[in-house]
């Protein structure tokens, strides 16, 4: 039904030297323009990294489609199932151990010599991020690692699953205060320093553009890794002195508080605090494309404050002990339940006739099935969200075996008006989502 006769919650009553706001009416549309059609709003893709799999026994459901019984480990989603499907026989295609799996979540490319290629969540906002402030938000909970972890992969490749380029990972922020920061503070104040930091960034950037030119191959990559944050830095700049002109106006305004300095004591608290940042992200628009790394993709934390003895990388490899496949099974349960209250804060925000769970795609998992034998065929994924109806929630698919991660990355990127038909080694899409 046409909603032509809308007209917009900020229409005023004018007089001579007066404006009058009207009170809300049924007339009103929360995204009407007056005179002009009204736009829907936007559809935003979410991520979310779960590292070092999960115990099978416990995740895998029985039965398919909207019948199926929900597990053990996905019991926190129970009131949420009909918002979320739960995907079988995924294979990952990336390199093998923690680290390549990792690296090939959001890719599904195998990584030769420190060389990946751009992820699925980039890909996205490189098409949807000229609309807002920010193309992409990555978050994370862990610092950065090194060390080598075996397979010739150094721990430092599985510190994000987004990449900007072949060469160019995107470190998450991990910093409550200083996320904020980047995605909310605006005024004088920013405009001053983001014309002071500009002039910093051209003279950094001259100066490595000539390095480049001298290095070898190896640094030559670093370089242009560097590079790339120092390019993020200057579109976080430009967004700041020439915001771009909004084309849908969120109807609800939060209240933005900002979080303390540092990083929470809690891990519980730490990550709860991430989640909400993530979502006043989405729900103000500041960006449409969110990626949120629960933790390293070689995590070592531990859960002690659910009572908790082992790290969760160490539980991983369970040797199918079952106090260690106990444990294995309750960290598992509280990243579900994570994922369940992003979904559920989601669904709160009203967007004029539909919610931002409803105008999301909400993709959770890990790269691996079962970390004690690195297993990477039928990897744990989830697929909330209604994806502004391009989604039919609420179901198990069981694809066929050997169906590929790339195949459901391919079938993403598309649903968000991409023109591409291949990816990373895959030219098939999944329609029953």
């Amino acid at each position: 039904m046409s909603q032509n006769w809308k007209i917009s919650r900020r229409t005023m009553l004018r007089g001579a030297g007066a404006a009058v706001a009207l009170p809300m009416l049924d007339v009103m549309s929360s995204n009407a323009v007056f005179g002009k059609e009204a736009v829907a709003p936007p559809m935003r893709m979410v991520s979310l990294f779960m590292p070092n799999g999960v115990n099978p026994a416990t995740w895998d459901v029985k039965g398919e489609g909207a019948d199926y019984e929900i597990s053990e480990s996905l019991s926190p989603l129970r009131d949420l199932r009909d918002h979320v499907s739960i995907l079988s026989n995924l294979d990952n295609t990336g390199a093998g151990g923690h680290v390549g799996a990792t690296s090939g979540f959001l890719s599904g490319i195998k990584m030769k010599n420190g060389v990946l290629g751009i992820s699925m969540d980039q890909v996205i906002a490189r098409h949807t991020g000229n609309k807002t402030r920010f193309s992409s938000i990555v978050l994370g909970t862990e610092p950065p690692r090194q060390g080598n972890a075996g397979a010739g992969l150094p721990i430092a490749y599985a510190n994000t699953v987004s990449w900007s380029s072949p060469n160019s990972r995107i470190s998450p922020e991990i910093n409550p205060q200083v996320a904020f920061d980047r995605l909310f503070r605006t005024g004088e104040n920013a405009v001053e320093e983001a014309k002071e930091l500009r002039s910093v960034v051209d003279l950094v950037l001259e100066d490595a553009k000539r390095l480049k030119k001298r290095a070898s191959r190896n640094d030559g990559h670093k370089i242009e890794e560097y590079l790339s944050s120092v390019r993020n830095v200057e579109k976080q700049i430009d967004s700041t002195l020439n915001p771009p002109t909004r084309e849908w106006v969120p109807p609800t305004t939060p209240e933005l508080v900002r979080p303390p300095a540092g990083i929470p004591a809690r891990r519980d608290e730490h990550v709860k605090m991430m989640m909400d940042l993530l979502v006043l992200a989405l729900q103000t628009d500041t960006t449409r494309v969110g990626t949120f790394m629960l933790a390293h993709g070689f995590s070592r934390c531990n859960f002690g404050f659910m009572g908790l003895k082992g790290d969760h990388h160490t539980i991983s490899h369970h040797k199918n002990q079952n106090d260690w496949l106990s444990e294995y099974t309750a960290v598992t349960k509280y990243y579900v339940g994570q994922y369940a209250y992003l979904m559920e804060q989601l669904q709160k925000i009203d967007e004029g006739g539909s919610n931002l769970l409803e105008n999301s795609v909400v993709l959770f998992g890990s790269g691996l099935k079962d970390g004690n034998g690195h297993v990477r065929s039928n990897l744990p994924i989830l697929l909330g969200g209604h994806g502004a109806g391009t989604l039919t929630p609420g179901r198990h698919i069981k694809f066929a075996p050997g169906t590929v991660l790339p195949d459901l990355h391919l079938s993403l990127i598309q649903r968000f008006g991409v023109d591409v038909d291949t990816w990373a080694d895959s030219s098939n899409t999944l329609a029953n989502l």
